[in-house]
């Protein structure tokens, strides 16, 4: 089968998304089908071998400009190639990482407008380019913020349009006022044009239908998986019994400051267990005034002796920040639509602490434990359950050793393909979701 699988750039940093999208394309080309990962906006970061190509569509400066004058939606295609130079691109990705979504509303709503918004010459060129080089038999999408170009892809090229749903309630909820009710409704009327959608977890299935009037019956859910053959070569490492690790982006709505103040407050409370705090994860420039904030938490509790932070690592670096772990835990507010941090803890050999929502029970139920579950925004029982964990090294092992084989056994890429390929083949045969 041949697959094209249209994903987005993250300016630059490493994207939950664009790390699936790279592990699931891997895995499908692993399995004997042509699979090709297409970026758009900018070149994906990934930590493992990327499988994107070099040309990039709809590249994100030629998109800015063509949303801002009329001049640049009708350069012809040899100007428009230079500006979409990877090189160029990664350059300007290190300005744009600070853009904030509030201020794209205008952008959004013509992307999501497809061939009534101002960036329909780079939906055509893409459509063409798929026609003629690759002759994709499903044509995938990264998200719902893509789907306007679903109407033109799907015409021209002639095959049919899945849209993965991974995130997109946290873009449109950062947009004002009317650009985020616009952008929902234009999502919703685009669904008629995609031909199924596929979620990571039942939750978030049921909850972006619903957000998204997205009827629920087009959406099919397959869950995570991360290629275990980067992690389990460094999962026997020794363990000191005592550093709890946070690894996610280090940003509010991602609950570092949660973390920082449990830790803190647990320290004062129980001073024996003389736990360790070590965090890693992309600190993007519109977060670092966040991230002093709690390091001065840190320092006006004389703990900074006991708290070590590593900036986005590199696949070995992460492997290592893991294997030098007891305990992960990532305090999220925002409901979770993935939690790929908890499998590669997993894979290591780390269980895990996490909030009782979101994708998170999915992930412990189905692995029969590796970890903990707290009330979400419950500090206190937070606190607890921090101690109760650091309170045993042999409860950690146990709980270690259930989420490791569920990642063996479950939570790996080569299963996330295989149910990929079913889904495909299913819709391809008109078969329901």
């Amino acid at each position: 089968m041949k697959i094209a699988y249209i994903t987005a750039g993250a300016a630059g940093m490493f994207c939950g998304s664009c790390l699936n999208d790279n592990t699931l394309v891997t895995a499908l080309c692993a399995l004997g089908h042509d699979a090709l990962l297409i970026p758009t906006y900018t070149p994906i970061r990934t930590d493992e071998i990327s499988q994107s190509m070099d040309r990039v569509f709809f590249g994100g400066i030629n998109v800015y400009l063509q949303q801002k004058s009329r001049f640049f939606r009708w350069t012809p295609s040899f100007f428009d190639r230079l500006l979409d130079a990877p090189f160029l691109l990664r350059w300007v990705s290190r300005f744009a990482s600070s853009t904030k979504a509030e201020d794209l509303g205008d952008l959004t709503i013509s992307m999501l407008k497809g061939k009534h918004g101002y960036q329909v010459k780079e939906a055509l060129k893409l459509a063409a380019w798929l026609k003629k080089e690759i002759k994709p038999d499903v044509i995938h999408l990264t998200n719902a913020l893509l789907s306007g170009m679903a109407d033109i892809l799907s015409n021209e090229v002639g095959a049919p349009v899945v849209c993965s749903l991974q995130g997109d309630d946290i873009f449109l909820n950062a947009l004002p006022e009317p650009f985020r009710t616009k952008a929902i409704d234009l999502i919703s009327a685009n669904s008629s044009l995609v031909n199924r959608y596929v979620a990571s977890s039942y939750f978030y299935a049921d909850s972006m239908a619903a957000y998204l009037k997205i009827p629920r019956e087009k959406i099919g859910v397959i869950q995570p998986g991360i290629n275990i053959k980067y992690h389990i070569a460094g999962s026997n490492a020794q363990k000191a019994g005592n550093v709890l690790g946070y690894f996610a982006r280090i940003c509010p709505e991602k609950g570092f400051h949660n973390l920082v103040s449990a830790w803190i407050a647990l320290r004062l409370k129980n001073q024996n267990l003389k736990i360790k705090f070590k965090a890693s994860g992309w600190l993007g420039e519109s977060n670092k005034q966040y991230y002093l904030e709690q390091y001065n938490k840190i320092k006006d509790a004389n703990l900074l002796e006991d708290f070590e932070h590593s900036e986005s690592p590199d696949l070995q670096s992460k492997i290592r920040f893991f294997d030098g772990i007891d305990l992960l835990c990532v305090p999220t507010e925002y409901l979770e639509p993935k939690g790929l941090y908890v499998l590669e803890a997993w894979a290591q050999n780390v269980p895990v602490l996490q909030p009782n929502h979101a994708s998170f029970p999915e992930l412990l139920n189905k692995a029969g434990g590796g970890g903990w579950l707290y009330a979400p925004g419950n500090q206190q029982e937070l606190i607890e359950k921090l101690e109760f964990a650091f309170s045993s090294g042999l409860l950690l092992k146990h709980q270690a050793l259930l989420g490791h084989n569920a990642v063996i056994d479950y939570f790996n890429s080569s299963r996330m393909a295989e149910e990929t390929l079913s889904f495909y083949q299913r819709m391809l045969s008109g078969d329901k979701v």
